[in-house]
């Protein structure tokens, strides 16, 4: 059995700072590979295990089902039970069953599992024509979901596009985005279901408007801790201080402004950098310490920071790793001379020993991936994609049920893949890492993607390649091609602004 005091060994001094640090809101900065899982696992374990907290009334928020499950397995570990450790959206749902009838005695609307069709059907009720552009598709749906999480009324929508200049999907003008929207509500409503932003929303308004289930809410929550807060969406916010009230400052956030890439969908650094503000007294910890990459990753990965305008947001990382091999940039004629120079590489390495799923090949965007998989494949090694669905909704079960599936599949797929090796973009890669990262197409017009930017773009795509490099524990090579193809030498690419030394 764990006393206090053994939950607290091996934690460096920051670390166990804010293990100690249980009382009133805390904001943990926590930089990458600085170990923040295990403080967020050991701080929680602590307090319960000082009885400073009651685990039934205490609850942590990740961002995924597997994170969920993770952390449930290492509080366990620590002799915690009872804690409940779920996302947003599982979190909601379990409020939504538990009070839905107490409100009334219609049934719960059901999970809507066939989103893109309803999507569809909608864009061809306003459009009058098929929609079997699955581009199109996903980018109306992503849009529609950004709108809810956002908080903005579809009757709203038109005008917020034109106060920020937002750009719609596929170019359609504003009311018509907004007519799919309507028709998208209307059609999911006739089907007696609803999104996954639908139970945000629905249990944003119970909180709000029925005093006695709001109440029941918060005497469940008592001590509440949020994590990947730099990725929190205004309607999630919302929903946390519903779950809160006034009176209740016993909330620990923690994130990583560098590490904001989801903007696009709705996601706001906004909360974590302005926590102190919402919470007057809050204790602020950051954690620099990165134990993951070299200290050459670690200072490239500093650089590239360094460069942003607005890099008093951002930690600068210290690693606590031994010095390694020097970060390398490359520079090929084509697309395809690329990826087989980094097929090549990788295969040295496996011919030298390493498991081929300890490397992994990062990029941009998905078309960048059949390139590299077949001249991996023309080798004789294995490859294994992790690539991006944005837009995507998953049938959501019950949370129990989901974390045991996810630990399942997990299982699955480590040991099917050991002896392959990981291509993913960039923001199906956050959260991973191996020991040798390849880091591909690193040039204007793919990182920075695309011709023309915002502020708020660019240091979206900054920060996407500082995700990138904060993967890699030994080894980090970057590269790009100076044109596409032998057909295209007439466009020449420009390393991207990133890689330029300040």
């Amino acid at each position: 059995m764990y006393t206090a005091q053994d939950i607290l060994q091996g934690l460096d001094d920051v670390q166990r700072h804010a293990c100690l640090s249980i009382d009133g809101p805390v904001r943990i900065i926590a930089g990458a590979g600085s170990g923040k899982t295990r403080t967020i696992t050991r701080r929680i374990a602590y307090a319960c295990a000082t009885r400073a907290w009651n685990p039934r009334q205490t609850l942590a928020v990740t961002f995924s089902v597997k994170a969920a499950a993770e952390m449930k397995q290492r509080l366990a570990a620590l002799g915690i039970q009872d804690i409940t450790a779920a996302t947003f959206h599982s979190v909601a749902l379990q409020q939504l069953i538990t009070l839905w009838p107490m409100l009334t005695s219609a049934p719960l609307p059901r999970i809507l599992d066939q989103q893109h069709e309803v999507v569809a059907l909608a864009i061809q009720r306003v459009l009058g024509q098929t929609a079997d552009d699955p581009l199109l598709v996903r980018a109306v749906l992503q849009e529609i979901n950004w709108v809810k999480v956002s908080l903005v009324a579809p009757e709203d929508y038109v005008r917020v596009c034109a106060a920020t200049h937002r750009a719609t999907p596929a170019d359609l003008e504003p009311t018509r985005v907004a007519d799919i929207i309507s028709a998208y509500e209307q059609i999911k409503t006739a089907r007696g279901t609803m999104d996954f932003n639908d139970m945000l929303l629905m249990m944003c308004h119970i909180g709000q408007s029925f005093e006695e289930g709001r109440a029941l809410l918060r005497d469940r929550i008592k001590w509440l801790t949020v994590d990947e807060y730099q990725d929190v969406s205004p309607l999630q916010h919302y929903l946390m201080s519903i779950w809160l009230g006034d009176d209740n400052t016993n909330v620990c956030v923690v994130g990583d402004p560098a590490q904001t890439i989801y903007s696009f969908a709705g996601a706001t650094s906004h909360y974590l950098l302005t926590f102190p503000n919402e919470f007057e007294h809050s204790t602020d910890i950051e954690l620099t310490m990165d134990y993951r990459s070299t200290p050459q990753i670690v200072t490239v990965a500093n650089r590239v920071l360094a460069a942003s305008a607005v890099r008093d947001d951002y930690l600068r990382l210290v690693s606590g790793k031994n010095p390694g091999a020097r970060v390398v940039t490359t520079s090929y004629e084509t697309d395809i001379e690329e990826a087989q120079a980094v097929a090549r590489r990788i295969a040295a390495r496996i011919a030298q020993g390493e498991q081929p799923n300890n490397c992994a090949v990062l990029m941009r965007i998905n078309a960048q991936a059949p390139l590299v998989a077949s001249a991996l494949h023309q080798l004789g090694i294995q490859t294994r994609q992790r690539m991006d669905h944005f837009g995507s909704q998953e049938s959501l079960i019950d949370a129990s049920e989901a974390a045991s599936r996810a630990m399942v599949e997990q299982r699955l797929e480590e040991g099917s893949s050991v002896g392959a090796v990981t291509l993913s973009t960039i923001h199906a890669a956050k959260g991973l890492e191996w020991k040798h990262v390849y880091i591909i197409g690193v040039s204007e017009g793919l990182l920075p993607f695309g011709v023309q930017h915002t502020m708020e773009q660019i240091e979206e795509e900054r920060r996407l390649l500082y995700v990138a490099l904060t993967r890699a524990e030994e080894s980090a090579h970057i590269s790009y091609a100076q044109h596409k193809d032998a057909q295209s030498m007439h466009i020449t690419r420009k390393p991207s602004r990133f890689l330029q030394k300040r």
